[in-house]
């Protein structure tokens, strides 16, 4: 840890729900869920309005529907987060030259590495700096918000970015960390999801502070050699780690020890899938996808084999990254049971489907993969929330389609609520448009 607060963390709010609401007038103040809109999709974002009623991030849509039924639900896309993504960038990069992205929506930023070489870094014009900051990216991105951390290591900056949310900022003076850090949820640490917390509440652990109290060789032998000790020392505060500037992924991954081998190939197929779903959604919030997909399993015996395979052409899917990884479980011999399992994607790029959250329907229509002279005349299909255009409209966003008939509101981030009309689905004067990019 530094002895100044001089690192921060900025997130910005609901950030793929609150880029809709901005270019959709009619959907400010509304519930609005981004994400798999089919049967078998998943939220990536949901609005403050909608997580009220307990929508959150990775749930089901089915299950996102249920709770909220009078959300509007939406396909994402990807232009107008990536470009909203791009203005935040650059400004923080006129704060300091080191950045270190960690998604579209946030990023760490040593502030002492932007100080003036003369006068040096000054922690008392630390809120000042967030503030006036905070306002430019509200008015650069056209009314998105961010919520920031301040501290003196990348752990405590994380945490403090979640205290205020949304809209604000916390931060944590040196040499209180563990006492804020302390009554803390276990689950405020990085990197403990479900799984670990679970473990971690049956042997009594729900704070940090009761995590404090637990041995190294406990967590140990609970978590694994890498993860106890990690957690055991962030759990009193102690991270060191540099903010980068450059951080190009190798690989996606996820994976997870059993508390009991497990043979039964049927529910091991049904961990590929949700390890695949996780694999995908952290593909798709960070604007990639990858040709290469890894199954890595451990044996009862502790013997550690990977099988992969390469696609033709690089996806963030779900669906067709679990039925690649369930194809490689196929020839693997699970007879006596397997303690570990994971999927994992290589041979990323910076490439990502036309629908950013697809429905993991393995049509390759579905996947925007239909040949050129298609997608350059017309959209492959009307999915909710689509920029388009009509010759005599103008501009305006997919309500909703099916039947041979698309309903369009026409209203952009420049307009008031707009009027609503219904087309053919045919209709040659309707088309794909770009009004989440900015005015010209």
């Amino acid at each position: 840890m530094r002895s100044t607060a001089s690192i921060m963390h900025l997130d910005l709010d609901a950030f793929f729900a609150s880029v809709e609401q901005r270019d959709k007038p009619s959907l400010r103040g509304r519930p609005v869920i981004v994400g798999g809109i089919g049967p078998r999709g998943v939220v990536a974002t949901a609005s403050y309005e909608a997580r009220v009623h307990g929508v959150r991030s990775a749930m089901r849509t089915a299950e996102a529907r249920a709770r909220c039924p009078h959300a509007a639900f939406l396909g994402g896309r990807f232009d107008a987060y990536r470009e909203a993504s791009r203005l935040v960038m650059d400004r923080l990069r006129q704060e300091s030259e080191l950045i270190e992205p960690l998604s579209l929506d946030e990023a760490f930023v040593d502030l002492a590495a932007g100080a003036s070489p003369t006068t040096g870094f000054d922690p008392g014009r630390v809120e000042h700096l967030v503030d006036r900051l905070r306002a430019d990216i509200t008015e650069i991105t056209g009314g998105l918000t961010a919520s920031v951390g301040v501290a003196s290591s990348k752990l405590m900056a994380k945490i403090a970015s979640e205290v205020n949310k949304p809209d604000g900022v916390y931060v944590i003076a040196p040499g209180t960390e563990v006492d804020v850090l302390g009554p803390m949820q276990v689950t405020a640490i990085p990197g403990v999801g479900p799984a670990t917390a679970e473990r971690l509440r049956r042997m009594g652990v729900l704070t940090v502070d009761d995590l404090r109290r637990q041995s190294e060789d406990e967590l140990v032998r609970l978590l694994g050699q890498a993860s106890g000790r990690s957690l055991h020392r962030l759990a009193v505060a102690d991270d060191d780690r540099p903010v980068v500037a450059s951080r190009e992924a190798k690989s996606v991954s996820v994976e997870d020890t059993f508390e009991q081998d497990i043979s039964d190939r049927l529910q091991l197929e049904t961990i590929i899938e949700r390890m695949a779903r996780t694999v995908s959604a952290r593909l798709r919030k960070n604007g990639l996808s990858g040709r290469t997909v890894t199954l890595k399993m451990r044996h009862h015996d502790f013997e550690t084999h990977t099988r992969s395979s390469t696609l033709a052409h690089p996806t963030d899917n779900a669906r067709v990254l679990a039925d690649k990884a369930r194809g490689l479980l196929a020839g693997e011999d699970i007879s006596n049971g397997l303690r570990l399992l994971g999927v994992g994607v290589s041979g990323l790029a910076d490439w990502v489907q036309d629908d950013l959250f697809a429905d993991d329907d393995p049509d390759p229509i579905d996947d925007g993969e239909a040949d050129d002279e298609a997608t350059s005349s017309r959209p492959v299909r009307w999915y909710p929330g689509m920029d388009v255009h009509h010759d005599h409209h103008g501009d305006g966003w997919v309500w909703g389609s099916g039947l041979g008939r698309v309903t369009v509101r026409f209203e952009t981030r420049w307009t008031p609520p707009g009027p609503v009309h219904t087309f053919r689905a045919d209709d040659l004067a309707l088309g794909a448009g770009h009004t989440g990019t900015l005015q010209s």
